[in-house]
C-alpha cells in the first residue's frame, strides 16, 4: 500500500492499542502516527507545537478520528480541517462508539467520508480496520500530498 500512512486520532489507549493491532492484523503495514487529543491532531496537521517544521507537504492517506476526545472534540477538528485549504481533502473517517443520530448528521455536514461504529467485539473491529485500510490506502485515489483547495 506504499508509504500512505494513516493519523490515529483517539484519547482511549486500550482503543488505540485495539485499532494498532487490528492494523497489524491485517498486514496493514503503513506507518500510523498517534495524536492523543484533538488540539494534538491540528498541531500535527498544521506544523504548530511540537510539530513545528514539520513537513507539510507530507500528509496522511487516512485520518481515523475519534468523536469524543480532550482538549478538542472530533467534530471540531474535522471543522478546523475542512476550513483550511492545506486539509480539506484529507480523508477522514469518524471512528467512534456514538450511535447519535446528530453526531452522525454533524458529522457529515462537516465533510466527514464515513462513519464507523467501533464494534464492541475484537474480530468485527479487526474486520472493520481491514476494510478501512483496503479501500482508503490502497483502492481509494487521493489527490498528491501537500495539494491545496484552490
Amino acid at each position: 500500500m506504499g508509504n500512505k500512512f494513516i493519523l490515529l486520532v483517539e484519547d482511549n489507549p486500550d482503543d488505540e492499542a485495539l485499532a494498532l493491532r487490528a492494523l497489524k492484523q491485517n498486514r496493514i503495514d503503513n506507518g500510523v502516527v498517534v495524536a492523543r487529543d484533538g488540539a494534538e491532531a491540528l498541531d500535527y496537521l498544521f506544523g504548530k507545537g511540537r510539530y513545528a517544521g514539520r513537513d507539510l507537504n507530507v500528509m496522511p492517506a487516512l485520518i481515523l478520528l475519534d468523536l469524543k476526545l480532550p482538549k478538542i472534540d472530533g467534530l471540531e477538528v474535522l471543522k478546523q480541517l475542512r476550513a483550511n485549504p492545506l486539509t480539506a481533502l484529507l480523508p477522514v473517517a469518524m471512528l467512534t462508539s456514538s450511535r447519535e443520530q446528530s453526531d452522525l448528521l454533524a458529522g457529515y455536514k462537516l465533510g466527514l467520508n464515513s462513519y464507523i461504529l467501533k464494534p464492541v467485539d475484537f474480530d468485527q473491529f479487526t474486520e472493520a480496520v481491514r476494510n478501512l485500510g483496503v479501500y482508503w490506502l490502497a483502492i481509494n485515489e487521493t489527490p498528491p500530498s501537500g495539494r491545496q483547495v484552490q
